[in-house]
């Protein structure tokens, strides 16, 4: 039997449990990939492992965080040598590209995952236009993120690997666990809008929240997530005078186990695709999302006349007034929903790709199943 693969994971927050989709993945392969592969884990803020889960958490991560400076980059690269493989993971990580095109020698290939994100800074763009040559891959989770990711960071086509985040279809669409979400319970007549998001403020979930305040009809808001930007949620709905139908239950995982407490969800206005999209879509959910984002491009036709033509207020509770009083609309959409999650987000499929981009990156074709 050949010697396990050993895979270096690197990002800068591993935190399977909350919005973050990059770990859930990280978490996902390493299940699947078992004994075929040994994992570490360089992340320099993260949460503990997941019961069951067997891989390393490094002690002394490098550091992801800071300007340019080559004394990091070879810090970065001396602690991926000894791997076979680096997996860098979201745009905190993309120093890890850098340090393996700056030190190159020695150092194990390595394939980046990221979307591009809206509102990108020039600088940014043009860091990776220099770093990601240095990638055996770059890994999206969408067609229009590969698109923008071609034109914007100028990646070969032949370089840029689309592989949606998976989802196990038969653990979603149940109803919310009680326990999960203990302020929540909703009655007759209403309808209940989820937004799953970060709160780190990035994702300006205030202007949702004003956006659906706009609604005619009765609705419960839930906002699933933490962080910095909640007292603005607070205020926001305090303002609107919608503060006594705001759920605010903090971060709360599995989504499968509260996703069918909602009649619909609503995403940030960025062009990126969060996780949570598909996860949505497999439970069953229409999504509003910003008309011409990377989510956009993962829903259903059906979908398609329930986006936001632009990231405003107005423009965003149209979006959602049409599904909110429409319950007949929301289960249609929702089904066509699930078959597309069905058809193109298979989670085997996702790791069964992954597998194969990766073993052959490693010089070990077939090595990881």
């Amino acid at each position: 039997m050949s010697q396990p693969l050993s895979i270096l994971h690197v990002l800068p927050r591993f935190a399977p449990e909350d919005a973050d989709g990059w770990s859930r993945r990280v978490v996902r392969l390493i299940d699947a990939f078992a004994a075929r592969a040994r994992h570490t884990i360089a992340a320099e803020e993260h949460d503990p492992l997941p019961a069951g889960v067997r891989a390393t958490i490094a002690q002394d991560p490098p550091p992801l965080a800071g300007g340019v400076s080559v004394a990091r980059y070879e810090r970065i690269a001396r602690a991926m040598r000894g791997h076979d493989l680096v997996l860098s993971y979201g745009a905190g990580a993309i120093d890890a590209v850098m340090a393996r095109r700056a030190f190159a020698r020695d150092t194990p290939p390595i394939i980046h995952h990221e979307d591009p994100c809206a509102g990108e800074p020039l600088g940014a763009r043009l860091y990776r236009r220099i770093a990601l040559p240095a990638a055996a891959g770059l890994v999206v989770t969408g067609d229009a993120a590969a698109r923008i990711a071609v034109t914007r960071w100028k990646v070969p086509v032949a370089h840029v690997q689309v592989i949606p985040d998976g989802v196990e279809l038969s653990g979603q669409g149940g109803g919310p666990d009680p326990k999960l979400i203990a302020s929540f319970r909703r009655t007759a007549r209403e309808t209940v809008i989820g937004i799953v998001a970060d709160l780190s403020g990035r994702d300006n979930v205030a202007l949702l929240v004003r956006a659906v305040a706009g609604l005619a009809g009765r609705f419960r808001l839930v906002v699933v997530g933490d962080g910095p930007a909640r007292a603005d949620i607070e205020r926001a709905a305090l303002a609107m005078g919608i503060d006594d139908r705001l759920v605010l239950p903090g971060a709360v995982a599995p989504p499968s186990r509260y996703l069918g407490g909602f009649d619909l969800l609503l995403l940030p206005m960025t062009l990126g695709a969060p996780p949570i999209v598909v996860e949505a879509m497999a439970a069953g959910l229409p999504v509003v999302a910003l008309d011409g984002s990377a989510a956009a491009a993962m829903l259903s036709p059906d979908n398609h006349a329930c986006l936001a033509a632009h990231a405003g207020e107005v423009q965003v509770r149209d979006a959602i007034q049409v599904l909110a009083v429409d319950a007949a609309l929301r289960a249609r959409i929702g089904a066509a929903n699930r078959y597309r999650a069905a058809a193109g987000h298979d989670a085997a499929t996702m790791i069964e790709r992954s597998a194969r981009l990766y073993a052959d990156a490693a010089g070990r074709p077939g090595s990881l199943g």
